[in-house]
């Protein structure tokens, strides 16, 4: 089994079920004891923003923030650099926790060893 779990979120409410489901399975990932990075990119950039999660509805779905939340407290958050200036997020805008970083990044963590990466 992975020791560690990337995953990288590409939608927000665009698609709200696949959007969802990334923030959930990295919610339930970090509740079991896996070490989680949840990367924020395309549409879901914007969850990076205070308030932003709360704003997203979707039926018979865990409420965004409480996922987001805990995936903060026992993981770590990135939103993409190239999403983040596309849309003039900086570092004094995202949530406390939240940093920003790039492709480089991304690839050293995803290429690590005993890591799976997901992407939704």
């Amino acid at each position: 089994m992975a020791k560690k779990l990337v995953i990288k979120v590409t939608a927000g409410a665009d698609a709200p079920e696949r959007c969802s489901q990334a923030f959930t399975v990295a919610a339930v990932a970090v509740a079991s004891g896996v070490e989680v990075s949840l990367w924020l990119t395309g549409e879901s950039a914007w969850f990076a923003l205070p308030g932003r999660a709360a704003e997203f509805e979707l039926p018979h779905a865990a409420p965004l923030p409480e996922l987001l939340d805990g995936i903060l407290a026992g993981g770590r958050v990135t939103l993409c650099t190239q999403c983040a200036a596309r849309r003039d997020i900086t570092e004094k805008d995202v949530l406390e926790g939240v940093r920003i970083a790039g492709a480089q990044v991304f690839v050293q963590e995803v290429m690590a060893e005993d890591t799976q990466a997901l992407v939704y």
